[in-house]
């Protein structure tokens, strides 16, 4: 298929650190002639974008979305046939547990040739930010990750037979994730713990299991985005 002459990149902004951002994802930035960026990717990465960009915040985050993803198809269709380089600039991964790839299958309808610049998931940098290894060479040797959170508020959560599972988007979820682990028959002494804003300077853990995490989300005020770890590996880690 011929594609036009403007050219959009799905860059991942990792999940927080804005040094996080990998060197191709900032080159890609720095040459933009447009920025579509969510409120996940960090605002200070904003500074390193081409000044005379044009910068359009189509925030997405739990329980808020300014543009409905069909809107932000349709609105990088529209630039990449308006500007060269088009960026749009995803927090975390654009391909984890987000809309990276609906947007890259929607441009390549329409004949916009594309890019995707992976960026760090949270749920590998946020347990590695506080020292907790997701697999232990000879130990620990699976890890799955999930989304905590399912369209369908009644559907299942998924609770693999995996040695380590990393739940994405589980604050206001977390008692059906508890359920689903119950289920899974782990032990009530499985560890836990969830690392809230992943490698921000505001970042913080709140450890527990099985049987008290729910309620530690609600004593210790847990609030999104966060990253649940479950598993022995959550015994491991250098800061608290």
């Amino acid at each position: 298929m011929k594609t036009k002459n403007g050219r959009v990149y799905i860059v991942g902004a990792g999940p927080g650190d804005p040094e996080l951002i990998s060197v191709k994802g900032l080159k890609a930035l720095k040459k933009a002639d447009c920025v579509l960026y969510d409120f996940l990717s960090s605002p200070e990465l904003l500074k390193y974008a081409n000044p005379r960009a044009e910068k359009i915040c189509v925030g997405k985050k739990d329980g808020l979305h300014l543009k409905e993803q069909d809107e932000i198809n349709k609105l990088l269709y529209k630039k990449a046939l308006q500007y060269k380089n088009v960026v749009r600039l995803k927090g975390g991964d654009p391909f984890i547990f987000s809309r990276g790839y609906e947007e890259a299958r929607y441009l390549s309808n329409k004949g916009i040739g594309y890019e995707v610049i992976p960026g760090i998931t949270s749920a590998i940098a946020g347990p590695e930010s506080y020292g907790i290894p997701l697999t232990i060479k000879n130990r620990i040797s699976s890890v799955a990750i999930l989304t905590g959170r399912k369209k369908d508020i009644n559907a299942p959560i998924d609770a693999p037979d995996c040695a380590t599972l990393v739940y994405l988007m589980g604050v206001r979820n977390i008692k059906n994730i508890v359920k689903a682990l119950r289920k899974s028959k782990r032990s009530e002494d499985t560890p836990c713990a969830f690392i809230e804003k992943a490698t921000n300077k505001d970042s913080r853990i709140v450890r527990g299991t099985i049987s008290n995490i729910e309620d530690n989300v609600k004593k210790f005020n847990v609030k999104p985005p966060a990253v649940l770890i479950v598993g022995e590996v959550v015994k491991n880690g250098h800061k608290s």
